[in-house]
């Protein structure tokens, strides 16, 4: 066999290994984007444990076909990215979609989320989710406003008496 096919069988395996680790992967438009946007956008996933990579459409959408998701051929046009989260699940789809409202001409195309094939919508509302430690001091601040709200009311019947 040719190098060159050898060299795009081993991408499609690349490309399989990185969607079957990966906990959330978002593809996009990467046009209008400068260099200067893509190198910060770049350092923002290598903070967050996820990777973003330039490939072929054609290789992208084997790597899909063979891993069962059908039916993306319609996605791949143009110019695609795609966005692999590794650690955590919301960190693609954040700094997308903080690079796409710096750079309007970059667009979503579509996302994997839960093994399954979601829309743009999806993406973007996944990006909406605040991040783990915000929950967190929302939920700490939903468990402790009964007992302060307790507390006040005892303090309030001592302060009668």
């Amino acid at each position: 066999m040719s190098a060159n096919l050898e060299a795009k069988k081993a991408q499609v395996e690349e490309i399989k290994d990185k969607l079957s680790r990966a906990k959330t992967v978002v593809f996009v438009d990467y046009r209008g984007i400068t260099v200067e946007q893509d190198t910060k956008m770049r350092a923002e996933f290598r903070k967050s444990g996820s990777e973003y990579k330039v490939y072929k459409n054609r290789l992208m959408a084997r790597a899909l076909n063979e891993l069962g998701y059908t039916d993306v051929d319609k996605y791949l046009e143009g110019t695609s990215a795609i966005a692999f989260g590794y650690d955590d699940e919301l960190a693609p789809a954040k700094i997308i979609k903080n690079a796409s409202s710096e750079n309007c001409a970059m667009a979503i195309k579509f996302g994997i989320y839960n093994n399954q094939i979601v829309d743009e919508k999806v993406i973007k509302s996944l990006a909406s989710i605040p991040s783990r430690e915000t929950l967190l001091g929302q939920l700490v601040g939903l468990l402790s406003s009964p007992m302060r709200s307790l507390a006040i009311a005892i303090k309030a019947i001592a302060d009668k008496q």
